[in-house]
């Protein structure tokens, strides 16, 4: 038998390893953003009782203790903010909450913002899907986008289309591009599955994706334009 070919073992052997380093990557990003939240909080309070008790409870001073317990803490407040938000008391104190950040004005614009971009992604926009592909860098090539809103271009009355653009593998950095509706190609991907896509860096996905500009809506244009 042949000997194997080194480059193709190198292939091999990175298109094995590629999925486990992408799923650490985004388990690693979650973990240290989650542990990062209450990690002021838990870090020195385990410390204390580390000291005052260092033959009990002297483990919990280990770095990795305080990481998983502060991971534990802001999760559990994460599903307990969940559950608080769908009772009533939760809705009173989410409401007295967004009128105190109203009253700080550049906290009320960033929250305003992120607010009203989470409500926009949890519903379907009249007249266009959420999930989109559009043309980025180049006309040949596609980018998954999600639309947030659509505007009519001044003078012409042209729909234009703002889409978010995230980036791969965390879809919380992106880019913001005015597109016309006549250029965006829809889908019937939900956020979920487009979320996956994106975080998978495309190995998530189904058998078939739509990549041209539906043939129905070329011919609206060319009737638009005749008219």
């Amino acid at each position: 038998m042949r000997p194997p070919n080194l480059q193709r073992l190198f292939l091999t052997g990175l298109l094995t390893l590629l999925p486990i380093w992408l799923t650490w990557v985004v388990v690693k990003f979650v973990f240290v953003l989650l542990s990062d939240i209450s990690r002021p909080l838990i870090g020195p309070l385990l410390q204390d009782l580390a000291l005052a008790h260092p033959q009990a409870l002297g483990w919990l001073g280990a770095a990795w203790v305080q990481t998983a317990l502060a991971l534990v803490a802001t999760v559990a407040v994460i599903l307990l903010s969940g559950a608080m938000a769908r009772r009533v008391v939760g809705q009173t104190l989410l409401r007295w909450f967004e009128s105190l950040i109203r009253r700080i004005p550049l906290a009320s614009t960033i929250y305003g913002s992120a607010r009203q971009l989470l409500d926009i992604l949890q519903t379907k926009p009249d007249g266009t899907q959420r999930v989109v592909l559009v043309d980025f860098p180049h006309t040949e090539m596609k980018s998954i986008g999600f639309v947030t809103k659509v505007m009519r271009e001044e003078g012409s009355g042209r729909e234009l289309a703002a889409v978010y653009v995230p980036t791969t593998p965390n879809p919380t950095s992106g880019y913001l591009e005015i597109v016309p509706v006549e250029k965006i190609t829809p889908t019937d991907w939900s956020v979920d599955q487009a979320m996956s896509f994106i975080i998978s860096g495309g190995a998530v996905s189904p058998a078939t994706i739509p990549f041209s500009v539906p043939t129905s809506k070329i011919n609206d244009l060319n009737d638009n334009s005749r008219d």
